[in-house]
């Protein structure tokens, strides 16, 4: 096995049809230039045709043709090597895709023609007996008596529009009707997916089906093109997907680890308020959703970002279920996710129960009614603060898990009026304790996958998008009710970080972020200007209906103008990109119309306001607002990305984010930006003529400030490994006088010094730095942006006199 090197620091590409592996080498020479070690592709292995992101893969022997193939990928790697670049791939273990045109997935293709006897029946999570030994698809537009006329058999293959199924052999004769009934799938109108499906899927999705790789065979053989790269040199390490999906997460990256040989690996784990990743897993951390809530937190002021949930509580009105209290909005979300989107996966798992209560003779003689195990269950899912417990076959349940669940419990009991029925939730817990052994398995592990989706789907997908008071901290892997943290909160988790996952994965935007970090970075900023912030959509609501259109509701019209805030003065036109996100915004939030049950007048009132208000008569007043902001967002930005570049862990940079990357939730984050490859050079060839420093005459906007400090410090990273790694020590640094708490500084090896300026709104309004110091360590200190040569207890006057963030390295 060829020697790898871990990453540091790695380059997001999003990969599609219009970015294939031939666009993506050529711009190698640039993210080589930028100072990254790698590249960081998305899913690379074949998908459903024409896909966007490539998380529905459809074959794993296969890279993707429409990248390039293997051909391309071979090609990217060996241009990457020559300039002195690693690969890491992102890998799908939990799911594939259900394609329309069913043949493009092999394996799904041979389950569906010959059923339970399949070669890859084993492939799946099927529950055949709940289907009567049938697997339902979900693709009929309609009830299927409605649908007849438009299923047809052609070339030996059942046809339904694009959709394309096989047929069970020997029923090719039959007539229409004997010949549905014949096969091993049920095809069914879209709407009964909720409560029949009978496979399991990704969160809600039932396009994408399941896969069961804690089976030892099914890993091999979905695995083997990646290890097989992996094997041969052309990957340094892999970004795994929604591991909370699989049976035994610390199982699989026990496995993987093992068959890549220690390669870099980095897990999409979103971890709840206080919850730590398990320390017995062999990776080198998450992707980095921790990293940032930190980050973003650090930057936004606590006292006035209650100050504006006040006011937002004032202007909507929201009862506190629906949007006004963050805690009881996420349980109410939680209700309705699990009785009405994942139906189906509650009942399974209360079948589960009821299975087991009916083998084991002690809960036989509880007597528990089927209605009280369904209750105890929904009632302990949606207490649980975390996406899932990990309980593993035949091994105690953790401390952690064990008082996670008991206070789940001890909530979920208050449901019962009779406390003999409220027993029914002690075996609910013990069930996902695993302390009933085998029998219990595979109730044990249904319930931590079910947790898993639940807890995504109620939390970043329906709650995040009722609760606005900061749309900064309503964010993945956020904590909406406490959006910021101290200085000494942020060191104390870089030091946690440094002891125990120093090459763990950080990032500000991905494909998944609701918002980029530049935009949670302006939008941080109000939390600085509470007051101000809230008059002004007062006023601009009022002015809006004044002129003749009213917002739907003053939840939508929150949301709409702090979103449009942070579009404002980006030189960008607009686009529809507002409108897209508002609609995105209302159905995902589910209060007054849906993705399934639309209410079409209710989403042109969105459409209306968006046009008359932000986008239209207010924009003007809203770019006025926001050039006032200004200093306040650079600050933010610079200061968050150096952070994020700087702090322990390997950053990962956005594709695009190097600079001002002003992005709205998907599809916005995922379109292709320019990037500024020429602006970079000229930056480079501008310093290079200041004698390495850039002239301090105020032409750089904030974007090329951005770059060149993105630059900055992921070149030092590259040529300093040592100095951010695994020895890299991080030391939290104190800043001495009046403003010391609005400087964040630490150091990293005792050779790296970052300083940067928090809450500059609140700093000017008590006059500016003052007589405040940061005391350097030892020796002179050369700042990289400005060449300025400092020592001792420096003045952050003077230290911030051009930019808001300095970047030190020490000078022996």
């Amino acid at each position: 096995m060829t020697p790898r090197r871990p990453p540091t620091a790695t380059y997001r590409v999003q990969l599609q049809t219009d970015f294939p592996f031939a666009a993506a080498e050529q711009i190698v020479p640039y993210a080589a230039s930028l100072g990254v070690s790698h590249l960081h592709l998305s899913p690379v292995l074949e998908a459903v045709p024409g896909s966007g992101h490539g998380y529905d893969v459809t074959d794993h022997r296969r890279v993707r043709a429409e990248l390039g193939g293997e051909e391309g990928l071979r090609a990217l790697a060996a241009t990457a090597r020559r300039h002195g670049l690693g690969l890491v791939l992102d890998i799908v273990p939990n799911h594939m895709a259900v394609p329309a045109a069913a043949d493009l997935n092999e394996p799904l293709w041979d389950v569906l023609r010959h059923g339970p006897g399949a070669r890859y029946a084993h492939w799946f999570d099927i529950d055949w007996a709940a289907g009567g030994g049938r697997v339902l698809l979900p693709v009929l537009g309609g009830p299927l008596g409605g649908e007849l006329d438009a299923l047809a058999v052609e070339d030996g293959t059942l046809r339904y529009y694009d959709h394309r199924f096989p047929l069970r052999p020997g029923s090719e004769d039959l007539p229409l009707p004997e010949l549905l009934d014949a096969q091993h799938y049920r095809l069914a109108w879209w709407r009964l997916a909720r409560t029949e499906l009978n496979y399991r899927r990704f969160f809600s999705i039932s396009e994408l089906i399941a896969v069961r790789v804690e089976d030892p065979a099914v890993f091999e053989e979905t695995h083997a093109t990646v290890l097989r790269l992996v094997d041969e040199g052309l990957v340094d390490g892999l970004r795994v997907d929604h591991p909370d999906g699989l049976a035994d997460p610390g199982g699989y990256l026990r496995l993987l680890h093992e068959r890549t040989g220690g390669a870099w690996i980095v897990a999409e784990k979103i971890l709840g308020a206080g919850e730590r990743l398990p320390a017995a897993w062999p990776i080198a951390g998450t992707t980095g959703y921790d990293a940032r809530r930190y980050v973003d937190a650090v930057f936004t002021d606590g006292d006035g970002a209650e100050r504006l949930a006040d006011s937002y509580r004032t202007f909507t009105g929201a009862p506190p279920d629906q949007g006004g209290e963050w805690g009881p909005t996420v349980r109410r979300a939680a209700y309705r996710m699990i009785t009405h989107e994942l139906a189906a996966e509650t009942g399974r798992l209360a079948r589960a129960a009821e299975a087991v209560c009916g083998e084991l003779p002690e809960l036989r003689l509880r007597d528990h009614a089927p209605w009280a195990l369904r209750t105890a269950l929904v009632e302990v899912l949606v207490r649980l603060p975390v996406y899932r417990p990990y309980v593993a076959a035949g091994v105690p349940a953790s401390p952690v898990d064990e008082a996670l669940l008991a206070t789940a419990a001890d909530g979920a009991r208050a449901a019962f009026a009779v406390p003999g029925e409220a027993a029914a939730v002690d075996t609910v817990r013990d069930l996902a304790l695993g302390r009933y052994g085998a029998v219990g398995d595979e109730f044990r592990v249904r319930f931590a996958q079910v947790s898993s989706a639940l807890r995504a789907k109620s939390v970043e997908d329906t709650a995040g998008y009722r609760y606005a008071p900061l749309l900064s901290a309503a964010e993945v892997g956020g904590e909406p009710d406490a959006p910021a943290v101290t200085p000494d909160a942020f060191h104390a988790f870089c030091l946690r970080l440094q002891r125990d996952w120093p090459l763990t994965g950080t990032l500000l935007s991905t494909h998944d972020t609701k918002r980029s970090g530049d935009v949670r970075a302006a939008l941080a900023a109000l939390s600085e200007v509470p007051d101000g912030w809230a008059g002004l959509v007062v006023r601009l609501t009022e002015e809006t209906a004044r002129g003749g259109v009213r917002a739907p509701d003053p939840q939508l019209a929150w949301t709409a103008w702090q979103t449009a805030y942070a579009l404002a003065g980006t030189e960008e036109p607009d686009g529809g990109r507002l409108t897209a996100a508002l609609l995105k915004t209302v159905r995902e939030a589910a209060l007054r119309t849906t993705w399934t049950e639309p209410d079409e007048a209710y989403e042109a009132a969105v459409e209306r306001f968006a046009a008359a208000g932000p986008e239209g008569a207010a924009r003007a007043e809203l770019d006025v607002f926001a050039e006032a902001m200004a200093p306040l967002v650079r600050a933010n930005v610079l200061g968050g990305a150096l952070v994020h570049l700087t702090m322990p862990g390997v950053p990962d940079v956005y594709r695009g984010s190097e600079t001002r990357y002003v992005a709205l939730v998907d599809p916005d984050n995922r379109r292709l930006p320019a990037l500024p490859v020429a602006r970079l050079a000229a930056l480079d060839t501008e310093a290079a003529g200041h004698a390495g420093r850039v002239p301090r005459d105020g032409a750089l906007g904030l974007a090329d400030e951005k770059l060149r400090l993105t630059a900055l410090a992921l070149r030092l990273r590259r040529e300093q490994p040592g100095w951010f790694g695994e020895r890299g020590a991080y030391g939290a640094l104190a800043a001495e006088g009046e403003a010391a708490d609005h400087c964040l500084a630490f150091t990293r090896a005792g050779r790296v010094v970052t300083a940067v300026t928090r809450l500059s709104a609140r700093l000017a309004t008590a006059g500016g730095w003052a007589g405040t110091t940061l005391p350097l360590p030892p020796g002179t200190w050369r700042d990289l942006p400005t060449g300025r040569r400092v020592a001792g207890a420096v003045p952050l006057a003077e230290l911030f006199a051009t930019a808001p963030v300095a970047l030190l390295v020490r000078e022996d």
